[in-house]
């Protein structure tokens, strides 16, 4: 048994940095939410990201497999292996399925299988396999007949528990630890509200709604932009990789990936989150509440558990649905609206805070070593 006061060492492997949630994740609790216990090091599969720039900035040590995006190769786990082997972690902890796979085999390769312990990560629910090719059902079900060899198994949501569960997932041990949020970054920020309004030609009373999502089929942009199109007079944003790329809209702002989202979020009325499928946790529904903003979303993944009674849960792929909730929130007084939404940001601050993460974290891995 490892004493109590020395510090662990925990390597993290991840399929890329980029803006991802888990990516996003990863980068938040290591840079903003780390217990001094804990000494990190981050290997990323594919090479680049917005991510790594920060976590370097935060003196954590960022390296990659030079891997092309979305396969495993011999090299690139031998290279693993080696890393493992120098560093000696106290426990190797993955985030997503490439690289649940990647370490797993890494850690084989590095002869410190009894000395380093395994943890997986699930960051997903119910993906529909079909929108991505079948290397991804085939790397599911890899990893659901090698759920065993891994000490435990972190997952960010309830939903995503269940849903392993039923694919063929067998863990030895299971913990359900949501995602955490900066609430000194997310937070109400009058003066953002002006500038970004402001820039978008907005004035104070214009109902603006803000969408935080990478084009992706999962986040389900139609159903947002059908909602939109039934909501007279109503404004919104579409913030994310590739959003520019959406359908022009008169009261559509598509503004692709932006560093601001805080202040984008200060300036909006409402947030929606659409996911049609395989969401976890969404960040962008919980960062939204965190800012004081009233949710509307989707019933995918843990959305009704991260809204509570703060906001309302519609089916989804229900346009008329969408549209009915956010009008109806819309059309609350503006003092009902302001306390709907800081009744969101105290549920955040209370039941998702970036502390609890970070300690639910450490707390597994001292007790595994």
């Amino acid at each position: 048994m490892m004493a109590a006061n020395r510090r662990l060492r925990v390597m993290h492997v991840i399929t890329g940095l980029g803006v991802g949630g888990a990516e996003s994740m990863l980068t938040t609790m290591l840079t903003g939410g780390t217990t001094a216990e804990l000494e990190h090091a981050v290997v990323s599969l594919t090479p680049r990201g917005a991510n790594a720039a920060c976590l370097r900035r935060a003196r954590i040590a960022v390296s990659d497999l030079g891997m092309i995006r979305n396969w495993p190769s011999v090299s690139a786990v031998l290279n693993l292996g080696r890393r493992i082997r120098a560093w000696r972690p106290h426990v190797l902890q993955s985030w997503m399925y490439h690289a649940d796979l990647m370490a797993t085999a890494g850690l084989a390769v590095s002869a410190r299988r009894h000395r380093t312990r395994l943890v997986w990560g699930i960051r997903c629910s119910d993906m529909r396999t079909e929108y991505y090719g079948a290397r991804l059902k085939t790397l599911i079900r890899l990893c659901a007949l090698l759920s065993s060899y891994p000490d435990a198994i972190v997952a960010n949501s309830h939903a995503g528990r269940e849903v392993h569960l039923r694919r063929g997932y067998r863990w030895r041990r299971i913990e359900v630890i949501p995602n955490g949020y900066d609430t000194t970054r997310f937070r109400p920020d009058p003066s953002a509200r002006a500038r970004i309004r402001a820039e978008l030609g907005l004035d104070e009373e214009t109902p603006l709604v803000a969408h935080v999502a990478r084009i992706d089929p999962m986040k389900d942009h139609a159903t947002f932009l059908a909602a939109l199109e039934r909501l007279d007079g109503v404004h919104a944003f579409a913030v994310g990789e590739h959003t520019r790329r959406l359908p022009a809209h008169q009261r559509l702002y598509r503004l692709g990936l932006r560093d601001d989202v805080p202040d984008l979020l200060s300036a909006a009325d409402l947030i929606t989150s659409t996911s049609a499928f395989g969401e976890g946790f969404s960040n962008a529904l919980a960062e939204g509440m965190a800012v004081g903003l009233p949710p509307v979303a989707t019933n995918v993944g843990d959305a009704r558990r991260i809204v509570g009674d703060t906001g309302v849960i519609v089916p989804p792929g229900d346009p008329a649905a969408l549209a009915d909730a956010i009008g109806a929130l819309l059309a609350e007084p503006a003092a009902a609206r302001r306390a709907r939404g800081g009744a969101a940001r105290r549920r955040i601050e209370q039941e998702f805070s970036l502390a609890a993460a970070t300690l639910g974290y450490a707390r597994l891995y001292r007790e595994l070593v």
